[in-house]
C-alpha cells in the first residue's frame, strides 16, 4: 500500500513540476534563505508549539532539501532511492499510528518554511491533512509602509490575542473588524474553545464557498467570510449547515464578487442627468404601482434627537412634494428591539423603498437587501462595500470649511474650539476642513478638539471654555437635550450665554425629494444596472443638500465672505483641501497645487496640523461611540489601541 501511496505522489509531483515549467515558474520549493538575504528582518521571535495550516507551508527554511519535492511538496525523487523508502516508512506510521512528532518551520509573512521535517509535511499534505503541529520562530519583516506588511502587521496583532492562524484578509482593517465582529474588545485574548469553535465554523465555511466557485475569485475565503458575518452575524454562521450557508452565499454573490475590486465603490457625486429606463426593472414593478409606499426608520424619536427630527422634517417634505403619488411611513426607535423586524415589517406593509437612516441600521439593512432584492434600501452612511445596498451621506465638509474661515475671521485670540461626536467617515474631513477654512483666513488660528463621545456635548464645550476659547463649533442638529448650553453650529459662548453666529443645514428633504424622483423615472435602476460597484451617494452644496443658516447679527462683510466661498465651492472652483497639506506630524499630504480626491478626503485618519487634539482610542468611548464606531468609524478610530507587542519583542532580542 505505501508503494502505491507514493506512485501516485510521484504523479502528483510531476503534474506540479510540468506545470510549473509550461508557466516559467520555479519547479522547485521557495527558500527562505535566499529571499531573506536581501531583506530587513527583525530577530526570530519564537511562537512554540503552532497549529499551522497545511496549505500555508509554502517551502523549505535552507536549501537542502529542495530538489526533492515539486512546489506542491510532493516527491519528485524516483521509487527506489533512499529518499522513497523513508517516505514510505513514514506514510506506514501516519497510516498505523499516526505522525505525532512535531516539525520546525519558520513563519514569515504568514507563511511556513521547513527546517525539520520536510517528509513529514510530505506525507500529510498527501493525505489531506489541514494542519500540522510545529515549533514556530517568527520572522518578522521590516515595516515599510507597504500595503502587504501593513496588512501583515495587522493580522500579527490579531494573532497576538487570538492565536488564529489560517484566515487572511486582502484589506486593511479587516482583522479588528472580524475581532469586533465577534463581539471581542480590541484586546480580548480568545478562549481555547473559541479558537476551536472558530476553527470548525471557517473551515465549513470554506466548503462552501468553494463549492459556489470562490476558488475563481482572487479576493479570499476570509474576506467573503467576513462580508457574509456583515450580512448573517456570527452567532448565527455558527448554527448554520454548510448546505445552508452555501445557499445564503449565492444570494449574496455580487457582494463576495465585489471584494475582488481594489475600487469597490462608486461614489455619485451629484444628481445625474441622465434619466433613462431601467433594462431589467429590478427594483419596481411593472407597471409601477400608482401609489409608491417609502419607509423611513430611525435610531430614535423626532422628540428626542436632532438628528431623527432633521430626517423627519426630510419625510414630511418628500409627502408634501409628491402628495398622493406616494405614501410615508416613519418607524421611530428601530434600533430597540430587532432592527431587522421592522424592516421587514415594513416590507410586508408594502414598502418598496427604505430609508434607514442611521449608520447603526446598516447590518439589518444589508440583511434585508440580501433577502429582498425587489426592495430598495438606502442606508445613511459613508464608503461601505456593500452592492446590494446604497449608501447616502452628504459633504459636510463644505460647509465646515465656510464656518471654519468665519471663525478665523471673528476670533481675536487665534483659538477656536471644535466639539465632535464620533472618529466616523466623512467628520475628520469636518475637522480637518474647518481648521484649513480657519488658516486660511487666519493662519495664526488653532483649532483645540474635543469629543462628545468621551465627554457628553456640554462637558466637552465646557473644557472649550475652560481654555478661555469662546468661539466653538459644535453639533451640527440641536440635541434637544434638558440643557440651554448644548450648543450647535458656530457659536459663541460665555458663561450661560450662546449666541448662535452660523449653523450647517442637512437638507434631507431635498435629498429624498431628488431619490425620489430618481425612483419614479427609472433612473436608480439604470445607476444599479450600469454598474458592479458599490454605490455610494456623496452629494454637497451643488446639489442643495448642504446649505448654511447665519445669524443676523453676522457683519456684511463676513457675509460676503461665506457668500463668495459658498458659491466657489458649487461651481467646483474653491477646494477646501487643496494640497500641499500638512498633518500633525509636520509631514506633507500631497504636492503642487492639487486636489484630494474623494477617497482620500473619506478616508482621512489624521489630523492636520493646526489642530490641537487627538482622534480618541476606542476603549475611551460610550457604548453608543463605540457602537456607532463599529459600522462606521474611521481605521485608526477602530484599531489605535491594538498595539504591535511583536515588534517590539524582536526589536529587544
Amino acid at each position: 500500500m505505501p508503494d502505491d501511496y507514493y506512485k501516485e505522489a510521484l504523479k502528483l509531483a510531476q503534474k506540479e513540476y510540468r506545470s510549473c515549467v509550461s508557466k516559467g515558474n520555479s519547479p522547485c520549493l521557495p527558500v527562505l534563505d535566499d529571499f531573506l538575504l536581501s531583506e530587513k528582518t527583525s530577530t526570530g521571535i519564537d511562537l512554540g508549539l503552532v497549529q499551522i495550516p497545511t496549505d500555508k507551508i509554502v517551502g523549505t527554511k535552507s536549501r537542502g532539501r529542495v530538489n526533492a519535492f515539486a512546489p506542491n511538496f510532493m516527491p519528485i525523487m524516483e521509487e527506489g532511492t533512499e529518499f522513497s523508502e523513508k517516505w514510505k516508512h513514514l506514510c506506514r506510521a501516519h497510516v498505523t499510528e499516526g505522525i505525532r512528532d512535531p516539525i520546525k518551520a519558520y513563519e514569515y509573512m504568514n507563511r511556513f518554511y521547513v527546517e525539520e521535517g520536510n517528509k513529514r509535511v510530505s506525507v500529510l499534505k498527501y493525505f489531506g491533512a489541514l494542519n500540522i503541529v510545529g515549533n514556530v520562530t517568527r520572522i518578522l519583516p521590516e515595516r515599510t509602509g507597504e500595503e502587504e506588511i501593513e496588512l501583515y502587521y495587522e493580522f500579527v496583532a490579531f494573532y497576538k490575542y487570538s492565536k488564529v492562524n489560517f484566515i487572511e484578509f486582502s484589506k486593511k482593517g479587516s482583522y479588528s473588524e472580524l475581532q469586533k465582529s465577534l463581539g471581542k474588545e480590541p484586546n480580548e485574548e480568545w478562549t481555547e474553545d473559541e479558537q476551536k469553535e472558530f476553527s470548525a465554523v471557517y473551515h465549513y465555511f470554506k466548503q462552501a464557498y468553494i463549492s459556489n466557485g470562490g476558488e475563481k475569485l482572487q479576493s479570499t475565503v476570509g474576506d467573503a467570510m467576513l462580508s457574509y458575518i456583515h450580512v448573517y452575524g456570527y452567532p448565527e454562521l455558527k448554527v448554520t449547515e454548510t448546505a445552508d450557508i452555501k445557499k445564503n452565499l449565492s444570494r449574496m454573490w455580487e457582494d463576495v464578487a465585489l471584494k475582488d475590486d481594489k475600487a469597490p465603490i462608486e461614489l455619485k457625486l451629484t444628481p445625474s442627468e441622465e434619466k433613462k429606463p431601467g433594462v431589467l426593472s429590478r427594483v419596481l414593478p411593472t407597471p409601477a404601482p400608482s401609489v409608491l409606499k417609502v419607509a423611513f426608520l430611525y435610531d430614535g424619536t423626532p422628540e428626542h434627537s436632532g438628528w431623527v427630527h432633521d430626517h423627519e422634517k426630510g419625510r414630511l417634505h418628500a409627502q408634501r412634494i409628491f402628495d398622493d403619488k406616494i405614501e410615508t411611513v416613519a418607524y421611530p426607535n428601530a434600533m430597540n428591539n430587532d432592527p431587522l423586524a421592522v424592516i421587514e415589517q415594513a416590507i410586508e406593509d408594502g414598502s418598496k423603498i427604505i430609508f434607514t437612516t442611521s449608520p447603526r441600521l446598516l447590518q439589518a439593512s444589508l440583511r434585508a437587501a440580501v433577502e429582498h432584492p425587489d426592495t430598495v434600501i438606502m442606508n445613511c452612511s459613508l464608503n461601505k462595500s456593500h452592492r446590494y445596498i446604497r449608501t447616502y451621506y452628504t459633504r459636510m465638509y463644505e460647509a465646515k470649511f465656510i464656518l471654519g474661515a468665519v471663525a478665523g475671521s471673528l476670533t481675536d485670540s487665534g483659538k477656536l474650539g471644535y466639539v465632535c461626536d464620533y472618529p466616523i467617515f466623512g467628520q475628520i474631513a469636518g475637522i480637518n476642513a474647518f481648521a484649513l477654512g480657519a488658516q486660511m483666513v487666519n493662519p495664526r488660528a488653532k483649532v483645540y478638539l474635543e469629543w462628545s463621545a468621551i465627554k457628553g456635548a456640554k462637558a466637552a464645550a465646557q473644557a472649550l471654555e475652560e481654555q478661555d476659547i469662546h468661539l466653538i463649533s459644535s453639533q451640527d442638529t440641536a440635541r434637544f437635550l434638558n440643557d440651554d448650553r448644548s450648543s450647535f453650529g458656530l457659536s459663541r459662548i460665555h458663561g450661560d450665554k450662546m449666541e448662535m453666529i452660523a449653523n450647517p443645514v442637512w437638507k434631507w428633504g431635498v435629498y429624498y425629494e431628488e431619490i425620489l424622483r430618481r425612483m419614479f423615472d427609472k433612473t436608480l435602476q439604470t445607476e444599479y444596472e450600469n454598474s458592479n460597484k458599490a454605490l455610494n451617494y456623496y452629494w454637497g452644496m451643488s446639489a442643495g443638500v448642504v446649505d448654511i443658516e447665519y445669524s443676523d447679527t453676522l457683519s456684511p462683510a463676513t457675509r460676503r465672505l461665506a457668500d463668495f466661498l459658498k458659491e466657489s465651492i458649487i461651481h467646483n472652483v474653491c477646494t477646501p483641501f487643496l494640497t500641499p497639506l500638512f498633518n500633525q506630524s509636520g509631514e506633507t499630504i500631497g504636492d503642487g497645487q492639487k486636489t484630494l480626491n474623494l477617497e482620500q478626503i473619506i478616508n482621512m485618519d489624521y489630523l492636520v496640523e493646526n489642530v490641537v487634539g487627538t482622534i480618541p482610542r476606542y476603549e475611551e468611548m460610550t457604548p453608543m461611540g463605540k457602537a456607532t464606531v463599529d459600522t462606521a468609524g474611521v481605521e485608526k478610530s477602530q484599531n489605535n489601541s491594538v498595539e504591535n507587542d511583536e515588534q517590539e519583542e524582536g526589536d529587544e532580542e
